[in-house]
């Protein structure tokens, strides 16, 4: 195959920085494997999105915390496309929890937000690895969160799972290396139906108002991030790339 026929695999693709992820690769010449869990109607929309720009889209339902299941979607990348260049471990859950509330922070939540946020890339970037280290210019994104950095988000958990995330990235960076390099990338608040379930309009402009570029990202912007650790850069690798607008400064 050609360089042109560059192949992503984006868990989450659904909506937000999934899809515009997805999107922005299309553009770039990649055909796409567009991962949902649950939003089917919202996933089809990101496929046809893909079509639009001239690339294949497949469509593949799967929740990133079941192993087996991870490792069947991987293995239809392979028998679809043969080839797999790029990952993008987007998919994610939490619970908006206040950090004080320490009793609502449940085992069942914080295994949950476990299973997705932390030993979902890892399912995935283990599956996928041995297809990615026959591509020239393998690489894998973890969309993590500055809440990893600051430990303020929605929840305690959502927070300890996005840290463990950034150290994770780390340690496959070196595990992986030199064949495929692993980064991150750490949005702050992002304008999402995420954030609209939590946040007023109201809300989200007093939250954004004292940074230095004061305005949430669009998802566009997140997906500017990941372009370019994946491949922008050929030297860059175990970095947690923080697009914040300044907020942890």
């Amino acid at each position: 195959m050609s360089d042109e026929q560059r192949v992503v695999l984006v868990t989450g693709a659904a909506t937000g920085v999934g899809r515009a992820s997805a999107v922005r690769f299309s553009e770039s010449g990649y055909d796409v494997v567009v991962n949902y869990s649950r939003s089917e109607e919202e996933a089809g929309e990101t496929c046809a999105l893909v079509e639009r720009a001239g690339r294949r889209a497949l469509v593949h339902q799967c929740d990133v915390s079941s192993d087996e299941d991870v490792r069947a979607m991987v293995d239809r990348v392979q028998s679809e496309f043969g080839r797999l260049d790029v990952v993008v471990n987007n998919a994610g859950t939490t619970y908006f929890i206040e950090h004080q509330l320490l009793e609502e922070m449940t085992e069942e939540k914080w295994d949950r937000i476990l299973a997705v946020n932390l030993k979902g890339p890892f399912f995935v970037t283990r599956a996928a690895a041995p297809l990615l280290k026959k591509s020239p210019c393998a690489a894998v994104v973890n969309v993590s969160s500055v809440a990893g950095i600051a430990g303020q988000g929605s929840s305690i958990a959502y927070c300890a799972s996005k840290g463990a995330l950034n150290t994770m990235t780390k340690s496959l960076a070196r595990a992986l290396a030199p064949e495929i390099r692993v980064n991150a990338v750490c949005p702050g608040p992002i304008d999402t139906r995420w954030m609209r379930a939590w946040k007023s309009d109201e809300e989200v402009q007093e939250m954004v108002a004292g940074y230095p570029l004061p305005r949430a990202a669009q998802p566009e912007d997140i997906a500017d991030a990941v372009m370019y650790l994946a491949q922008g850069t050929s030297l860059t690798t175990g970095q947690c790339l923080v697009v914040d607008g300044g907020r942890t400064m």
